[in-house]
């Protein structure tokens, strides 16, 4: 369940991650604080290196600070077992990235079947969810069809309902158009916009501020700090 204040469901409290390069020190992330409610949709951008992509990772659960804390659901992440980390991962996140990451030997309905059969979902369940996903995201019609025999905006639109195969409590996203035409990419921010009306938590990272339109809040990032928001 989301944290009692305020529907939290993920707080990052004076985040830092710092990286060691030879005799260096390099802070990725510098004192971050962010705070991300239930139904929120929310892009974050800034320029190439700026720690987009590692504070993506750390609401993600994927990496721990060097200082600070990460709350999910109120309960301080390094107080988890690794595997039990994972699994919360697993059931509580969904993952989407730039290129998709679809299995090429499996057809669209099996990629998205994959993370339940790994959670041990029951079979019938399995079924009947990954075809009214498929429907979700507007691909009931193509099932059958592998990754190659499916557009990139398609492709993605697979990916979207794979991540939602567990029924994730948030779901995050790393550019998620960045590798799509603006067609393709408005098809899957419509679907991105239709989930989060549904209630659906979402983040997602973004260099394009057409796709940070579709965003409640566009956190602004820069050397490792949030500098804004709008």
């Amino acid at each position: 369940m989301v944290s009692k204040e305020n529907n939290i469901l993920i707080r990052l409290e004076d985040v830092w991650k710092i990286y060691r390069m030879g005799e260096f020190d390099v802070p990725a992330l510098q004192g971050i604080n962010l705070t991300i409610k239930a139904g929120e949709f929310i892009a974050i951008t800034g320029p190439s290196g700026c720690g987009k992509s590692t504070m993506l990772n750390m609401i993600g659960c994927l990496d721990m600070p060097t200082r600070g804390k990460v709350l999910l659901e109120g309960r301080d992440v390094s107080e988890y077992k690794s595997n039990e980390l994972a699994r919360v991962r697993g059931k509580k996140i969904g993952f989407i990235f730039q290129t998709f990451n679809l299995y090429p030997t499996l057809t669209a309905l099996e990629n998205i079947q994959l993370p339940m059969r790994i959670h041990e979902i029951p079979e019938r369940d399995v079924e009947e969810n990954s075809k009214k996903l498929l429907v979700t995201v507007g691909l009931a019609e193509r099932g059958s069809h592998f990754p190659a025999q499916l557009s990139g905006g398609q492709q993605q639109r697979v990916a979207v309902a794979r991540a939602l195969s567990t029924s994730p409590s948030i779901l995050l996203a790393d550019e998620p158009t960045g590798n799509l035409d603006t067609k393709s990419g408005g098809e899957v921010m419509e679907v991105f916009k239709r989930l989060n009306s549904e209630g659906l938590t979402i983040v997602m990272i973004t260099h394009d501020p057409r796709v940070a339109g579709y965003a409640w809040r566009v956190v602004k990032m820069l050397d490792g700090k949030i500098v804004g928001e709008t």
